[in-house]
């Protein structure tokens, strides 16, 4: 593949019976020419799926995820890209470039930007690279020392957000600790610092951290938001009322900050509040994460906004589907669901069999509110966990994972058959979790022996089917394939690898 190779293969046969990769990339190109985004993101994929190793395709894929404004994936394609598939394909540095450009990245801009020019100066992008360059540099020395300034900031804080999402406390806080040291009016290294602290336990430090934060500069929202957060699961009504009160005064013009108000609201119950800062978000179009959604449906709903809190909650099942059940309607759930247990989600977590810990993490990912669980003082050490359930724990956590360890370990897999099991025994008692025991000990199996049973639907049937005999219930593989929707002969075949490699 040359530079600037942003062209496929002609002359290539395409049998509409049997799409080819050309196929489904002719019809995501023709998508794209139209400006149907959406249309072209899921061509495009599906041309990635049947040729993963084709770069065109791959590349293509991140430009679109760059129109959607999707920065975050576009870039790691485009490093799979040249990482991966094809070094030389020069391009790629000019669209990085760019991505790094909109989200602020400006070290890694001008990185790859020069790279471009570095492997192609007469090249289609070239033009553009050098504009690029002109324009973060600023035609100033010292303004570009201010953008490497800010840069290393938000790295810092980037990876500090990682290692609180992922349960790394103490490793945060180390870090966060060393960058207020650096940068000693890096307010947000400050509120992530006590974050860091209350969820290690130290809510003293924790406290008294903010509480600096507030002496030095006065007003930080994200310090108020985060006290009233602590003031909550400390069960402390009377300081967490008075800041309620305090915040509810507050008109901040930035999203960011009016999406953090109103999730603060949402999470203490004050849903009138909340729902004024989140449907205004969301009437000036933004687009935040999962839990953006989550927060404006529960606060549209017992606001009596019930049609919108619907419409919005078909959002987060998109995005989420294992919060199917914890719709806002539903009402307070049964006592006894273990997954709304943080002592026995916790307990699962520190299993000392595989199979214990997996299934902790699935636990983990239904858990109404996973901070409450994360912050229990006996979470599991991450650091000591098999690397199968490392990166079961970030995909769970929406944590960023390397494409090849996630296709390696497959726990997606592992994840989809659980939740489809899920859905047909929700509510979850404690009877049921040897269901996921037989589950999760499978799965293991099939990574083992590198099984080709890779069909969540034949595989949750298998399992409840064989589940069912060992407890001496009168079942039939007829009855398992008719409630999983799949073939009995696919059922037959599947329980038979399960008893074969688990009895």
């Amino acid at each position: 593949m040359g530079n600037d190779s942003m062209s496929w293969k002609e002359n290539r046969n395409i049998v509409p019976f049997f799409p080819t990769g050309e196929f489904y990339y002719s019809k995501g190109m023709k998508a794209l020419e139209k400006r149907e985004l959406a249309k072209a993101k899921k061509y495009f994929s599906r041309a990635m799926d049947l040729e993963p190793l084709e770069p065109v395709i791959a590349c293509q894929l991140a430009i679109v995820e760059t129109e959607l404004g999707h920065y975050e994936q576009s870039n790691g394609l485009l490093h799979f890209v040249l990482d991966d598939l094809d070094p030389n394909m020069s391009e790629c540095h000019y669209f990085l470039a760019n991505n790094y450009v909109h989200i602020g990245s400006f070290k890694d801009a001008f990185r790859h930007a020069q790279a471009y020019l570095d492997m192609n100066e007469d090249g289609e992008y070239s033009d553009d690279a050098e504009d690029l360059l002109d324009i973060i540099t600023l035609d100033s020395e010292e303004a570009f020392d201010d953008l490497y300034e800010q840069d290393e900031m938000m790295e810092l804080q980037e990876e500090a957000r990682f290692l609180l999402e992922s349960g790394h406390f103490a490793k945060a806080a180390a870090h966060l600790e060393e960058s207020v040291k650096k940068y000693p009016d890096f307010w947000a290294a400050y509120n992530n610092l006590a974050l860091a602290y209350f969820y290690l336990g130290q809510t003293e430090k924790a406290h008294h951290m903010l509480d600096d934060v507030l002496e030095k500069n006065p007003g930080n929202l994200h310090a108020i938001c985060n006290k009233i957060v602590f003031y909550f699961y400390e069960k402390k009504q009377e300081p967490l009322d008075y800041l309620a009160d305090q915040l509810a005064k507050v008109q901040p013009l930035i999203p960011d900050q009016q999406f953090k108000i109103g999730a603060t609201f949402a999470l203490i119950g004050r849903y009138q509040d909340a729902y004024r800062w989140l449907k205004k978000l969301y009437k000036n179009g933004f687009e935040g994460e999962a839990g953006f959604y989550y927060w404006l449906a529960y606060a549209a709903h017992f606001t009596g906004h019930h049609e919108t809190a619907r419409k919005i909650w078909k959002k987060v099942i998109r995005g989420n589907p294992e919060k199917e059940g914890l719709e806002p309607w539903n009402g307070p759930q049964e006592e006894g669901e273990i997954q709304r247990n943080p002592e026995e989600i916790v307990r699962y977590l520190n299993g000392e069999r595989d199979e214990e810990r997996l299934f902790g993490i699935f636990l983990l990912s239904l858990a109404g509110d996973q901070k409450e669980v994360m912050t229990h003082p006996g979470f599991c050490d991450i650091d000591h966990l098999q690397p199968h359930e490392k990166i079961y724990m970030a995909d769970v956590l929406g944590m960023p994972v390397d494409s090849s360890l996630f296709i390696e370990m497959n726990t997606r897999l592992a994840h989809d058959t659980a939740l489809i099991l899920y859905r047909h025994f929700r509510p979850l008692k404690k009877e049921e979790a040897g269901l996921f025991m037989i589950w999760f000990s499978i799965f293991l199996e099939l990574q083992y022996h590198n099984a080709k049973l890779s069909k969540p639907d034949a595989l949750a049937a298998a399992v409840e089917y064989v589940w069912r005999k060992l407890r001496s219930e009168s079942v039939s593989q007829s009855d398992m394939a008719n409630q999983y929707g799949v073939s009995v002969s696919t059922v037959q075949k599947y329980a038979k690898f399960i008893r074969e490699h688990l009895l």
